[in-house]
């Protein structure tokens, strides 16, 4: 059995989600996406590395060159995923606030 990386562990990182942003707007050659960071590009290889893993980026042959693209479908999963905990805090925190406006301190 293939062991997979969690998708969530991988967006945790700040870095990765920088290059998710980055290949979010256009296409980018790996060398261009470190180009972005202060880190060595064997340290943003690795990251690429983990969220072409997660299949949150997808590569591209042009010629000699790789590019990297965002895997929308994927970051569409995990959105739809979020979705229902999103409301229940959104509902939880506006009954919190309804409390809050109608609190009368005695």
């Amino acid at each position: 059995m293939e062991l997979r990386r969690d998708v969530f562990q991988a967006i945790a990182d700040p870095t990765r989600r920088a290059i998710i942003a980055l290949v979010a707007m256009q296409a980018m050659t790996p060398g261009a996406i470190a180009g972005n960071f202060d880190s060595s590009r064997q340290t943003i290889s690795k990251h690429i590395q983990i969220l072409s893993e997660c299949e949150l980026l997808q590569q591209k042959q042009k010629g000699r060159e790789i590019h990297y693209h965002l895997n929308a479908l994927k970051l569409k999963e995990i959105a739809d995923f979020v979705e229902p905990f999103r409301k229940l805090w959104d509902d939880r925190f506006n009954k919190l606030e309804s409390i809050m406006k109608n609190y009368q301190p005695k």
